[in-house]
């Protein structure tokens, strides 16, 4: 076989200057997807979509504050203005702070909250209506391995990526009738810059625990993510794809 995945797709991309969702877009790209990269970093989202078109894909760079509404909107209206449509959402964005539950602060809770909460509700919202239109539309959600299992430290991410879980599944629920399928994806700990928060101890008790033993990369939920958003995942709606080194069957 030798076909392109997401040949005729495009593609929103939260949070693709850096880490995973750098690895999406990239990976997409190759695959035939046109690719808007949304970010509030402008210089390295810039420069991620001239890498992507200097090898030959479709890409372009839009500002994007997934706390905002407005921002959404701007983003999914740059998608449609300059490639006819929108197929696919990749609700990646997100930050990752330790803390526990004497030292969170509600500052520091609600931040969590609504940059990884309330930023997945507003990519699905603003990006409905046009992936329901496309008559084939995919969105994807970022969750966590802390979604579904307790991490010391961790009470404002993990009630963050645990609310992404059940906003996946209403999603999934209200949306099939439209041809909208959602799905998740739980990484465990990924080689990108938002582990420089992570204490050594807690890197060393989830690697100690994983049968593979080794932790994954940008790529490997990269891989993954194209499978649930492409075609080859038609019949797959309110998935939950676990890419964790086995973390979670201990």
């Amino acid at each position: 076989m030798n076909r392109l995945l997401m040949a005729g797709k495009t593609a929103l991309v939260s949070g693709g200057s850096n880490g995973i969702a750098r690895a999406q877009a990239e990976l997409f790209a190759s695959e035939g997807a046109k690719v808007v990269i949304g970010d509030i970093d402008d210089v390295a989202g810039e420069q991620v979509a001239a890498d992507i078109r200097k090898a030959g894909g479709s890409a372009l760079y839009v500002h994007l504050d997934v706390s905002s509404e407005r921002s959404w909107v701007s983003a999914v209206a740059t998608a449609m203005d300059a490639f006819g449509g929108l197929t696919t959402l990749l609700n990646t964005a997100g930050i990752y702070r330790m803390a526990s539950i004497d030292d969170e602060s509600p500052e520091g809770f609600l931040r969590m909250a609504t940059v990884n909460q309330l930023g997945v509700l507003l990519g699905m919202k603003s990006a409905l209506p046009a992936l329901r239109a496309s008559g084939n539309g995919a969105i994807l959600n970022m969750a966590s391995a802390a979604a579904v299992r307790v991490y010391p430290e961790q009470i404002a991410y993990s009630a963050s990526k645990a609310a992404v879980k059940l906003m996946s599944q209403t999603a999934a629920n209200e949306n099939g009738r439209f041809g909208v399928r959602v799905n998740s994806i739980y990484p465990g700990p990924v080689k990108t810059g938002m582990l420089k928060d992570a204490t050594r101890e807690v890197l060393d008790a989830a690697l100690s625990t994983m049968p593979l033993g080794r932790m994954a990369t940008p790529e490997d939920i990269a891989y993954g993510s194209l499978y649930l958003c492409s075609d080859l995942a038609i019949n797959v709606t309110g998935a939950e794809l676990a890419i964790d080194g086995g973390l979670l069957t201990r």
